[in-house]
């Protein structure tokens, strides 16, 4: 049996029409109810340029749009019927199980912490994005939703981070680094030695250690914890570097008769490696530490990307992520 899912229909740089088609998309593949929330008028006329619209998509009108440079607090406060606001609250009433949005990423963590409030003993949520690395998905906790984050802070996202990575990537005891300068203990801030010693404390988490940028990618370790002002870096770095590789690649497979012959007997690979760094394919990132399920999606979304961050939102119900991140917290306050 499906479950109703609300997305913020008029969020991301795209919106609403790659966001209507990747609900669509989505609802084909899936027994799910999506909400589509927003402006009626304008998602029914994305809906009519589709064919055979499955009978679980459905529209819920609401007037207001916050714009991706607009304020997250202040949009949040003063645009009371935005579809962001109006979503979280579908989900904060039970009328709905999880809410997906590519939209003002500051603006949705306000709506997800003004509506939904957090889980019982965690104090500030987190954004686990997920990167694709060479051996396999790693999350990235936090990427932005927390830039004045405390060592306490840091110890529950890798506690969320490990039930996460536990439930939903089938790792039995996935490992949890904090993110340094350099790998020796006597590395980094002051800040960051206080949460080091804090983590080395824990005994339901498998922390290794101090990681370093570089270990990220390599796959070394499954959960890499930071403050969120580093963790947004991060992950604009990275995005940023994977679009340069592919428009590089692209130039010099074009330069030649002989690279683009290459190019050619090399096609599966590289559509192979299109789809291995294509954060389309992972969707969105949930936002860890809500009382309710919350999908934040890239601003820059595709309609695949928002079916696959449909995905993630029913997978993150369906294996009761929340409820086993209450249970580890409550194992470490004891």
């Amino acid at each position: 049996m499906g479950m109703r899912i609300a997305v913020d229909a008029m969020g991301g740089d795209h919106a609403p029409r790659v966001v209507v088609e990747g609900a669509v998309a989505a609802a084909r593949i899936s027994s799910d109810e999506i909400l589509l929330v927003g402006r009626e008028d304008d998602l029914r006329r994305e809906l009519a340029r589709m064919r055979d619209v499955p009978a679980g998509v459905s529209v819920m009108h609401a007037p207001e749009v916050i714009a991706m440079d607009e304020s997250p607090a202040a949009s949040v406060r003063k645009k009371k019927n935005s579809s962001m606001n109006v979503a979280a609250k579908l989900v904060k009433d039970g009328k709905a199980a999880a809410v997906v949005s590519a939209g003002n990423t500051g603006a949705m963590v306000c709506a997800a912490s003004l509506f939904l409030r957090n889980l019982a003993g965690i104090d500030r949520p987190g954004i686990g994005v997920i990167l694709p690395t060479l051996k396999g998905a790693a999350q990235l906790i936090d990427a932005g939703a927390n830039i004045d984050a405390k060592p306490e802070h840091l110890l529950q996202y890798g506690i969320m981070g490990t039930v996460y990575s536990r439930y939903i990537f089938h790792k039995p005891n996935p490992t949890v680094g904090l993110l340094n300068i350099g790998e020796e203990e006597s590395k980094g801030t002051d800040f960051v030695k206080e949460t080091f010693k804090l983590l080395e404390q824990q005994k339901n988490i498998n922390f290794i250690g101090n990681v370093e940028g570089r270990d990220i990618y390599a796959g070394n370790c499954d959960v890499i914890i930071c403050e969120g002002f580093i963790g947004n870096v991060v992950l604009k770095v990275s995005e940023g570097l994977a679009d340069a590789i592919k428009q590089m690649l692209k130039r010099h497979l074009s330069s030649s008769l002989l690279t683009k012959f290459g190019a050619l007997l090399s096609a599966a690979a590289f559509r192979s490696l299109k789809k291995d760094i294509d954060y389309s394919e992972y969707g969105g990132a949930p936002l860890l530490g809500i009382d309710g399920v919350c999908i934040i999606a890239h601003g820059g979304s595709s309609a695949n990307a928002i079916k696959n961050a449909i995905r993630v939102a029913r997978e993150t119900v369906d294996y009761n992520v929340n409820q086993h991140i209450i249970a580890a917290i409550a194992g470490v306050q004891e």
